[in-house]
């Protein structure tokens, strides 16, 4: 319960991130399978509670063509899973994020444009990564934090990607019998404190500056990239 009260904390401050600090804790506590179940209705839920408030910042023709790519892309990261080494490709995933992480922390933004094919490219390899090491949003935070948007776009932006994402992976569960009742009662035991700490994040959030969040977002991305070369 402290563990889903501080990634409430953080995804209700930040947006992202919740899923990468409860993953690791959660699989030795309950195994892969129970985790992505547990994580994945306590995410949706929390999108739904965050996403009344923003859905009018969310910018929806960048969001919806990623979100919509990752969601085709799940099944090709499950093909993936049982055909190449999955510690090898997350290694090297995680050697990529980690040396982006530093080089967005130096100051550094990407300015150009941004076509279709890149933002569902980066949707797509999302979607794989969901699936291989269910932890995808390392691409969406590079490509979103590299460029000129404001703390709140941002962060209404994860929020509406998760939003569809979250809901394409709970319907491959639901279908793929992958949610049984214990943990649809794990995640309801664990929901209280994780929202109540979602709403404080949100409070905290109103109360800081663009810079703060850029660097709290940026250093969640830093210790995914340097757990996933750990695994």
């Amino acid at each position: 319960m402290a563990i889903a009260a501080a990634a409430g904390l953080m995804r209700g401050f930040a947006g992202v991130g919740s899923g990468m600090l409860m993953a690791p804790f959660f699989v030795h506590l309950f195994g892969p399978l129970a985790t992505v179940g547990v994580i994945t209705l306590m995410e949706g839920v929390a999108t739904v509670q965050l996403l009344p408030s923003l859905h009018r910042q969310i910018a929806w023709r960048t969001i919806v063509p990623m979100g919509l790519a990752a969601a085709f892309a799940m099944p090709l990261g499950s093909w993936l899973l049982v055909t190449l080494d999955p510690a090898s490709l997350q290694f090297g995933i995680s050697v990529l994020v980690t040396i982006s992480a530093l080089l967005l922390l130096s100051g550094w933004r990407y300015m150009g444009p941004r076509p279709a094919v890149a933002t569902a490219g980066v949707g797509m390899l999302s979607g794989v990564l969901m699936a291989v090491s269910s932890v995808g949003n390392p691409p969406v935070m590079l490509y979103l934090l590299s460029g000129g948007d404001t703390a709140a776009t941002n962060r209404a932006n994860f929020t509406g990607y998760f939003a569809l994402t979250l809901m394409a992976l709970t319907i491959m569960m639901l279908i793929g019998g992958l949610v049984p009742r214990f943990v649809v009662a794990l995640a309801l035991v664990l929901l209280p404190g994780y929202l109540v700490a979602t709403w404080l994040g949100s409070r905290l959030f109103q109360r800081s500056s663009d810079l703060t969040y850029r660097r709290v977002a940026l250093g969640i991305l830093l210790i995914a990239g340097l757990y996933g070369m750990t695994l």
